[in-house]
């Protein structure tokens, strides 16, 4: 176990008055020693259609032993009903106040910070649903958008980049609803948001002024309210250096990287960033 200084190494940079490299003491623990547990999905519980190696023992385990578990995703292709379903059809027990996405974070960082926003969203159709059914304002118009919310967006056109450079150009802000730069699928990847927030910025000529999905000080905050622990009671699980054990160690908590998704152990010395743990599966936690 040692201290950590997290650094992301995905091209993005914290948002203005977002202090993301901070060091936290730790000691030694053992790894069901937690309070609350954090898991990442997309390669830390499934991949594609398919749970993981000891996703099920693990979860029944820490639930019989009275732990904490909030599923984090740094998904914007589905609200939280919809990863709600996806857990269930999985045989994952979990009710849809156990789940953040980076998706229903973006909208709430709009609704505390932004309530007179007018939204130019390029995203799909999860993102839509989110924006209205919480009553953020969304419009396609370039010069009347205040801010502009990206999110993986697989029906992007040059029609939407241009939309998006006018209203960066007017003066919106750029939003990104995550810093993923691909989206790893059962045969490959995908471009994910943060190629789309890079090609606005080329167009657009300005940068990135807020980032709301993982590794961001926001979506902690809101993952710790709702598990109502202090950060080192708690252990983000995830597959991602630079999202997953980033955001954990930035904020206080210990981290775990499983390798049975993005990145293996040759990407913690590549992007210098420590877990606390390195688990060949969830079935490690015991």
């Amino acid at each position: 176990m040692s201290e950590h200084v997290a650094h992301p190494k995905n091209g993005f940079e914290p948002s203005r008055g977002e202090e993301v490299n901070r060091e936290h003491k730790k000691v030694p623990k053992g790894i069901f020693a937690f309070d609350g547990y954090l898991f990442d999905l997309d390669g830390t519980v499934y991949a594609g259609n398919q749970l993981l190696p000891g996703v099920l023992s693990t979860i029944d385990k820490l639930r019989e032993s009275g732990k904490s578990i909030l599923f984090v995703t740094n998904t914007t292709t589905h609200t939280r009903e919809g990863v709600h379903e996806r857990l269930s059809q999985l045989g994952i027990a979990c009710s849809k106040e156990d789940i953040l996405t980076a998706l229903c974070v973006s909208r709430m960082y709009f609704q505390e910070y932004l309530p007179e926003a007018k939204v130019l969203m390029i995203g799909e159709q999860a993102m839509k649903n989110e924006l209205a059914q919480y009553g953020v304002e969304t419009t396609n118009d370039p010069l009347g958008a205040t801010h502009v919310l990206v999110g993986l967006d697989r029906q992007f056109t040059y029609e939407k980049l241009t939309l998006g450079m006018s209203a960066l150009r007017n003066g919106a802000q750029l939003i990104a609803a995550n810093p993923d730069p691909f989206c790893p699928l059962e045969d490959g990847a995908i471009p994910d948001t943060w190629s789309l927030v890079k090609a606005l910025e080329t167009a657009s000529s300005q940068s990135v002024y807020k980032v709301i999905g993982k590794p961001s000080e926001y979506y902690a905050k809101k993952a710790l309210e709702k598990l109502a622990f202090a950060p080192e009671a708690c252990l983000m699980v995830g597959d991602r250096v630079s999202t997953d054990i980033c955001f954990g160690n930035a904020n206080g908590m210990y981290t775990a990287l499983v390798l049975t998704g993005a990145d293996s152990r040759k990407d913690i010395m590549l992007q210098g960033i420590k877990p606390d743990y390195v688990l060949a599966s969830l079935s490690e936690i015991k």
